[in-house]
């Protein structure tokens, strides 16, 4: 692992715990020079310390993790790409390691803002006053965030990872595995006998599921694939069998004052306990590093289609049996990213789309393969990118259907694990796609695909040069 050196956190961390620095070297079993070494920035923590900082004190290793940090550092650079001062890159790094609180209140202050604003200039719009000055993103009175960005922060918040949920999910999972019939039935027969809930077919339209609690009716399409009316039988067994603790989850504060959020979040959780269900966290966790986690065998072998599988990839996250942290998106033709989970920290900009140089808008011209990608961000990082275009519903002339790319990334040190890296040189850094998290805070210069100037430098602009990357000097 790369160097890492944490004395902020450890001394952040020793103080909550009430410790002397000679208490806290006790306890990890270190001479209390080295530990005041160590929180001096003299000494970077190694393996050994980290884990027996997670024995002794109950912390979770993640807190200290690099992944984290690169994650910190992406979200500041978007966060201060007006700054009036740049911000170098060794300054940020350096606030991602030792401050990562502040970190996070910045990021959360700028995403709060550029959401506020975005809605603001949304509605003078809709109002028609064109004319209207740029709104105050601090003004008090500017709207709240949407509910489906409120849910987004939440999951993420918990990388994706629930465990209660989880572990509720596979133990269902266990009872349904020794009876006969397909999960699916089994799943009907459950809901009628333990809820008095009665499951029938409805004609191939608009909705999937469709339940009617004073007659207690679940209605499924008829058009579903058996993969898919499992997943909705799972789900509405979720919100009745685990309604305890997806209320325990969600009674926090981010919810106290918005039910619309509180409701999506609880139908968000549902889903995830359905996709824990027809996935079992440990069966599907051996079945992934088995088949060297290939996509399409896995889909054969549980039954469910390609977007279920790399979503539930990217949650393998259970303490003490994790998997690979993977990253998952749902993108369409226009850029926009309707799915964003992530078992780590990866993010692509907020701020005017995502990189064009990504694989994953491929994916739309190429249906049905999936197509690779060894791509390096700015700060050096280099990840595995896979991706495909799925399509779904109704079947018929004329009838419409979603159409959207899915990617699913890891970081390349994670590669071998995966049978797409077979035959890429993943060690080779100057043969990765150059990409970025988007062109308005992406600093690469000489890009010719770049769509918009980098806004944390100022414009290059001479008359007499045409330049094949477009902006000038500013990338």
């Amino acid at each position: 692992m790369s160097k890492l050196f944490m004395g902020v956190r450890l001394r952040r961390l020793r103080a909550e715990r009430g410790l002397s620095q000679v208490a806290m070297a006790q306890a990890l079993g270190l001479s209390a020079s080295y530990l005041n070494q160590l929180e001096q920035n003299q000494r970077p923590l190694t393996v050994a310390v980290l884990l027996k900082i997670q024995h002794a004190l109950g912390v979770d290793v993640q807190a200290f993790s690099a992944d984290e940090e690169a994650g910190l550092v992406a979200g500041m650079r978007e966060a201060l790409g007006d700054a009036p001062e740049a911000i170098t890159l060794p300054e940020l790094k350096e606030v991602a390691s030792q401050m990562p609180a502040l970190a996070r209140a910045l990021i959360a202050l700028h995403r709060r803002n550029a959401a506020a604003a975005e809605r603001m200039e949304a509605m003078a719009l809709r109002m028609g006053d064109e004319r209207a000055d740029p709104p105050d993103p601090t003004d008090p009175r500017a709207a709240p965030a949407l509910p489906f960005e409120v849910v987004r922060d939440f999951f993420f918040a918990y990388q994706n990872y629930f465990d209660p949920l989880d572990r509720m999910a596979e133990s269902l999972a266990a009872q349904a595995r020794g009876q006969r019939g397909t999960l699916a039935e089994w799943l009907t027969d459950r809901l009628e006998r333990k809820h008095g809930v009665r499951t029938v077919l409805m004609p191939a339209g608009a909705d999937k599921r469709r339940y009617d609690e004073s007659r207690r009716v679940l209605a499924l399409s008829s058009g579903l694939e058996p993969g898919q009316a499992a997943f909705q039988l799972a789900t509405q067994v979720g919100l009745l069998e685990a309604a305890d603790a997806i209320a325990e989850l969600v009674d926090v504060p981010t919810f106290a004052h918005d039910e619309a959020s509180r409701r999506l979040a609880r139908l968000g959780l549902a889903n995830y306990f359905a996709g824990a269900l027809l996935l079992p966290y440990g069966d599907f966790l051996q079945a992934a590093d088995t088949l060297h986690h290939d996509i399409e065998l896995l889909q054969q072998r549980f039954g469910v289609g390609f977007e279920t599988v790399c979503h539930r990839l990217s949650t393998l996250q259970r303490p003490g049996a994790a998997g690979i942290p993977f990253f998952f998106v749902r993108v369409d033709r226009a850029g926009n990213i309707s799915k964003r989970q992530s078992a780590t920290h990866f993010h692509f900009s907020r701020t005017g789309g995502t990189c064009p140089l990504w694989k994953v808008y491929e994916a739309f011209g190429q249906p049905q393969r999936i197509l690779r990608q060894v791509a390096r961000m700015p700060d050096g990082r280099t990840y595995l990118w896979i991706a495909r275009m799925v399509s779904s519903g109704p079947s018929g002339f004329g009838l419409p259907r979603k159409t959207f790319a899915i990617g699913l990334g890891c970081d390349v040190r994670h590669a071998q694990h995966l049978v797409y890296a077979k035959g890429l040189d993943i060690h080779d850094t100057e043969a990765a796609t150059p990409i970025g998290m988007g062109c308005k805070v992406c600093e690469r210069e000489r890009c010719p695909q770049r769509a918009f100037p980098y806004v944390g430098r100022a414009l290059a602009v001479d008359e007499n040069l045409s330049e094949f990357a477009p902006y000038g000097g500013a990338g």
